[in-house]
């Protein structure tokens, strides 16, 4: 295909476009808020000596899309120094994001923030693209949890522990247990689990007035409006990648390019997963079917391509059944090329084995049977291939966190929307249960009928003139209201 026909099909969306020789050797990675657009450019205005020399190398390009302007950053910094494009100057230096450290090895570990990740053990959150804010945050959340911020403790107070900013274990015995307590809680902020600490604040501070501790009660409101404060001020500390927490088995960190190619590696995939769509199923006791899809881009949640699902071809408990519907319906238009929507790099399935085996049935029926599949069982954490394999990798595994937090994620979308459902209860009408019946075929039947008793009364030929509806459609709905008053 041309070069300029294949840039009409990128997306009007951010991302990272990948610029190739004719050996597929990548030659220029840049960043862009429209793909289209931006790549586009390049073939439009007068090129410079050097766009003219890259563009006369250019045989193919390839593009990753991101959920955000911020995501296609610091993707396009991992791609720069991990292939090191030729054309590619400013970010093959070893400057990076910032990041959020804690030490290790150490009676009171040390708050800082780095570029440099080299030490074993260490803790580190992050990257965070706006440094200012960053530092911002840290100056405020110490004065909340005051902690050391030295590389060597010094022979008298320094300025920080005058502000109330550090606990001063160098002029006095500080308990490591709150020390401990203080560096735990700061982790729950940063990994962005602000609900989570803030009922944990408001839990110990209710238990300290019930036992008339007044005072720690007081000093417990007070940081829980000083928490609430900031919050609300700081958007960017809940947006970092949350992959570089353990760090790998020799203590190193791991960038989100690396991850995504480990875990290519231990699935033996084919290409590197930067998309991959996870799917889980939520009932009842058999009422309020659901399914959920999300999709996640170079480890990056893209909520705009969430998925939800209320299932319409399946009666009672039946899992499997129901993983192959909204399969199905995902992955039913995959052969019109759907440009908007492209196939993921992976699928992921909230469940074991059994799930896995429907699902691959399903692909299969589809047509898509190069599109690798695994199951990610809870509890053991089993990992089921549609190889065959079954993996069982290290509960401390980044690769492992990856996939749990991807499977997480889907069923937290699937329960939300399960509960939204059971909410409406009676409300929902038997055109909810029709196969190939959506929002907008609904809306134009009632639209069109005036009401559900209506449209039971109706024929195949009046169903006929409403736009939206073929004949199987109009065939199925007669049949489905026919049973419904028969029974």
């Amino acid at each position: 295909m041309d070069i300029k026909e294949k840039i009409k099909a990128f997306p009007d969306s951010p991302g990272v476009y990948l610029m190739k020789d004719k050996t597929g050797r990548i030659l220029y990675a840049g960043k862009a808020s429209s793909l289209r657009k931006r790549v586009n450019s390049y073939f439009q205005k007068l090129p410079t000596a050097k766009t003219q020399a890259l563009l006369g190398r250019i045989k193919d390009i390839d593009y990753i899309q991101t959920p955000s302007t911020a995501a296609a950053l610091l993707l396009e910094n991992a791609l720069i120094k991990r292939h090191r494009p030729y054309y590619n100057a400013a970010l093959k230096d070893d400057k990076s994001y910032p990041y959020v450290k804690i030490s290790a090895q150490e009676d009171y570990p040390c708050l800082s923030i780095t570029r440099g990740r080299k030490e074993k053990g260490a803790r580190y959150y992050g990257p965070y693209t706006n440094v200012k804010l960053l530092k911002a945050a840290i100056k405020a959340i110490r004065a909340i949890f005051p902690l050391r911020s030295c590389s060597r403790l010094p022979k008298k107070p320094c300025l920080y522990f005058h502000l109330k900013l550090c606990p001063g274990m160098c002029v006095k015995k500080v308990d490591k247990q709150l020390y401990r307590e203080n560096l735990r809680q700061l982790g729950l902020f940063l990994e962005g689990r602000h609900s989570e600490l803030l009922k944990e604040l408001k839990d110990m501070m209710y238990k300290a007035a019930r036992n008339e501790l007044f005072e720690k009660a007081a000093m417990l409101r007070d940081k829980i409006g000083s928490l609430t404060g900031i919050i609300a001020q700081t958007k960017e500390p809940k947006q970092s990648f949350d992959f570089a927490q353990d760090g790998s088995k020799d203590g190193e960190p791991v960038e989100p390019e690396d991850l995504i190619l480990k875990l290519q590696k231990v699935l033996r995939l084919s290409k590197a997963p930067y998309r991959i769509e996870a799917f889980d199923i939520s009932q009842t006791c058999g009422a309020g079917l659901s399914g959920s899809m999300v999709s996640f881009v170079g480890g990056w949640p893209d909520k705009k391509n969430y998925r939800k699902f209320r299932i319409k071809t399946v009666r009672g408990i039946n899992d499997y059944a129901m993983i192959g519907e909204v399969l199905r319906r995902r992955y039913s238009k995959a052969g019109k090329k759907d440009v908007s929507r492209p196939l993921p790099d992976l699928v992921l399935i909230d469940g074991g084995k059994g799930h896995l085996s429907c699902a691959c049935k399903e692909l299969k029926h589809l047509g898509l049977t190069k599109i690798p599949v695994i199951a990610l069982a809870k509890r053991l954490e089993n990992i089921y291939t549609s190889s065959g394999r079954l993996l069982q990798l290290p509960k401390n595994s980044e690769t492992l966190h990856l996939l749990q937090r991807i499977r997480d994620e889907a069923h937290r979308f699937a329960i939300s929307y399960h509960r939204k459902l059971r909410q409406k209860g009676m409300r929902l009408s038997s055109l909810d249960e029709i196969a190939g019946v959506g929002s907008k075929r609904k809306k134009a039947l009632l639209r069109h009928f005036k009401s559900v008793q209506a449209i039971k009364q109706a024929g195949v030929e009046d169903l006929l003139k409403i736009k939206s509806i073929d004949s199987k459609t109009a065939e199925r709905i007669v049949k489905h209201l026919k049973s419904k008053t028969a029974a």
